[in-house]
């Protein structure tokens, strides 16, 4: 297990100290080469004791472990050219298993039935995570009435919040270098009363709290650019399960969709 994931998972446990030694470890995973212990744990503003105790608790024997295990992997999301030629079947097997740990998460069929049974559905996400949004809202669209996506283009996003409440969901999409003000985001949206669902790769698991729902999804990172193969598998089952849940309703919705492409000549 990844040491972000290997975080992600522990998180719960971990003292405040120990969280904020995580924090500064998932901060410089790229460059935690050229750091020592001591360095770290300056950096974190916590004892050096307190960092060797993360380390334990993550697995690892001591830094140099640590160090090893990252040798070979890009984890800040800044794109950084790997030398060499990439070896195409690794690449493959990564993303074959972050696909099936995406889409086997445990609380996918609970995110579709509040999707499938909600008022309305607003779908956020900023940077790498737009397109994700974006695609999620456009299967949705498929299978149900009201769903909006946030941020529109050239617009913020508190008009979409206001109005929200009980029975409304609303689901972030929060992958790795995320805008600063993603945590208000959430603060808000929780103020509403609507369901937040929060769906983000390990390092967002600081945001978990401030959710309903946490859905972890990995991203696969061997090369300069992070793969989003895993998140849009997500959504593509996510969307599938929501579609079974309107039963009746949602196969009217498709035909209904289908018969207006063909009356408008939008689709081939």
């Amino acid at each position: 297990m990844r040491i972000d994931e290997r975080i992600a998972e522990r998180h719960p446990d971990l003292t405040p100290q120990e969280r904020r030694a995580a924090a500064t470890l998932l901060e410089h995973l790229d460059d935690l080469a050229t750091y020592r212990a001591a360095e770290l744990a300056d950096l974190a503003g916590v004892s050096r004791a307190t960092m060797s105790r993360l380390f334990r608790s993550l697995g690892f024997e001591d830094f140099d472990e640590v160090r090893e295990h990252l040798r070979t992997l890009r984890s800040t999301g800044e794109p950084r050219r790997v030398d060499g030629a990439p070896n195409t079947e690794a690449l493959a097997a990564a993303e074959h298993g972050a696909i099936l740990r995406a889409v086997a998460h445990p609380r996918l069929p609970e995110v579709a039935a509040l999707l499938a049974g909600a008022e309305r559905v607003l779908v956020a996400g900023w940077r790498n995570s737009y397109p994700v949004a974006l695609h999620l809202r456009g299967q949705l669209a498929q299978a149900r009435d009201d769903v909006r996506i946030a941020p529109v283009p050239g617009q913020t996003t508190g008009e979409e919040l206001v109005g929200l409440g009980r029975g409304d969901v609303v689901l972030v999409v929060g992958f790795r270098r995320r805008p600063s003000h993603l945590g208000a985001f959430l603060d808000e949206a929780r103020a509403t009363r609507a369901t937040v669902v929060l769906l983000g790769d390990p390092t967002a698991v600081g945001h978990a709290a401030r959710a309903d729902v946490w859905v972890e999804c990995p991203l696969q990172h061997e090369l300069a650019f992070d793969s989003y193969a895993a998140p849009m598998a997500l959504v593509s089952v996510l969307a599938d399960e929501v579609l079974a849940a309107r039963r009746r309703a949602g196969r009217n919705r498709v035909r209904r969709i289908s018969e207006t492409y063909e009356r408008l000549g939008e689709v081939e």
